[in-house]
């Protein structure tokens, strides 16, 4: 049984740590963004240094109270929101927000982990390099709750995960010491790479400080294009085409529904559409070429060919930085349309990219089946994340289908499960997902997570409830 932090362990920490620290517990602590959680009480402290939180962090350990570690809240998963009855720390890094170094000619960024990730991109592109990693929360997602969680977003396809975009790491364990592993190397085989453990650990195992990020070269040239294609299938082997043409050039490649485009023309009517008739299908796709390479042309290029192939019936190439923009805003707003119709079901799933075209088949397949529901099938085509989210019909809200998110989710999931997929793409376990990776993942795999889990935080004190059942709850 964890102890409370609103009593003498409060009183224990206010004797270490100077006042500014503490802070009232705001609205924006106590829920997430799809409403799902509620925090029901804690102790709200905003450290601004490294020091700072291993004394946070020594003294709950040593007093058996909870943390639960607050990045930007964006997450979708419930890994931010405690449920426990039992009042935890709230430990926000958002006053740790220094970008402490970058070294542009080893393309390196120190940042602390409270930094905002568009702060990371405009520091970058300030010394002409790129942090490629993007997604439509970057305006307010924050660089340890990134880190801590493997986000993906749009760039995945050419720059990887956030895992692949991190040299070192500094990092607060649970007993409060402090692994400084700001590394900015390249190579280093010195046994294992604790970097990668506490990558995507979802502050499971302690709390990120801060991060060495791997830069890149900025493209010298950058083309967005969308294309109408006739179906999913047409969309792979149109991105086969793009592979052929320009190799890793292919910066994204996006895959949307006609249903996606309706529910902005109905939710974001001043969201500027490509096509005058949505498509069923089509997809963004742009390449970030070298000098004395024409991105336009090679877009231009790849439309042909699809033509040529019977791949894709419509398209257009921006032709300016604007043109662009809004090409890039049609997909970055979906998921703020599907907000507001209200998913009775959302899913981030993997599966092998050649099988996405089955896949999808047969989950609207196993949709019509569980009843009348519309479906926004979109995503990360080029590395096979799909975010497969089902809506009630018009008329209807999400509130009248309680019932059958259960089913719904299950269904799903045991097909992307039979697909060798994953139930969770870019978004962690969370909360959310606790039970999904108990059913669907690797016996040997959950038990090598739950001992390096007890061996770390032997307490249980880090996020519980995230990743591995919260024994408060039980």
């Amino acid at each position: 049984m964890f102890k409370s932090a609103t009593g003498d362990f409060e009183r224990d920490l206010r004797a270490q740590l100077p006042d500014r620290v503490f802070a009232p517990l705001e609205e924006r602590y106590t829920q997430e963004p799809r409403g799902r959680w509620q925090a029901q009480d804690g102790l709200l402290v905003k450290p601004s240094t490294t020091q700072q939180v291993s004394q946070i962090l020594s003294l709950a350990h040593d007093q058996g109270v909870a943390v639960v570690p607050y990045g930007g809240g964006t997450g979708l998963v419930g890994g931010q929101i405690s449920e426990s009855p039992v009042a935890p720390v709230i430990l926000s890094l958002e006053r740790m927000n220094t970008i402490r170094a970058i070294h542009a000619d080893e393309n390196v960024l120190i940042a602390e982990a409270g930094v905002i990730l568009a702060d990371v991109q405009n520091m970058a592109q300030n010394h002409d390099r790129l942090f490629a990693l993007s997604l439509a929360s970057e305006g307010s997602a924050r660089i340890g709750g990134l880190l801590s969680t493997n986000a993906g977003g749009v760039n995945v396809l050419r720059y990887g995960n956030a895992r692949d975009q991190v040299l070192g790491l500094e990092v607060v364990f649970p007993d409060g010491k402090i692994w400084n592993g700001l590394s900015r190397l390249r190579k280093d085989n010195t046994g294992f790479d604790l970097r990668h453990l506490m990558i995507g650990a979802e502050g499971t195992l302690g709390v990120i400080t801060a991060a060495s990020l791997r830069l890149a070269p900025r493209p010298a040239a950058v083309g967005v294009g969308v294309m109408a294609v006739n179906n999913p299938q047409s969309a792979l082997d149109l991105l086969s085409i793009a592979r052929d043409l320009v190799g890793e050039g292919v910066s994204a490649f996006e895959l949307m529904h006609k249903q996606g485009l309706d529910f902005l023309k109905e939710t974001l009517p001043n969201v500027r559409q490509p096509f005058a008739t949505q498509p069923e299908w089509m997809v963004l796709v742009e390449f970030g070429l070298g000098f004395g390479q024409s991105p336009q042309e090679a877009l231009q290029t790849l439309f042909e060919r699809g033509l040529e192939n019977g791949l894709v019936h419509d398209g257009l190439i921006a032709q300016s930085d604007q043109h662009a923009s809004e090409f890039w805003a049609v997909r970055e707003t979906i998921p703020e349309a599907n907000r507001k119709i209200g998913a009775v079901s959302s899913h981030d799933i993997s599966v092998p990219i050649s099988t996405i075209p089955d896949f999808i088949i047969q989950a609207n397949e196993t949709m019509s089946r569980l009843g009348d529901f519309r479906v926004n099938c979109f995503g990360h085509l080029g590395d096979g994340n799909l975010h497969y989210n089902v809506f009630p019909i018009e008329g209807r809200s999400r509130s009248d289908h309680l019932q059958d998110r259960d089913a719904i989710k299950t269904a799903i999931h045991d097909l992307v499960h039979t697909f060798g997929g994953s139930v969770s793409a870019e978004h962690g376990i969370g909360r959310l997902k606790v039970t999904d990776l108990e059913k669907y993942g690797d016996p040997i795999a959950l038990s090598v997570m739950q001992s390096i889990k007890k061996s770390i935080d032997p307490k249980g004190i880090m996020n519980p409830g995230v990743i591995f059942s919260n024994p408060e709850l039980h």
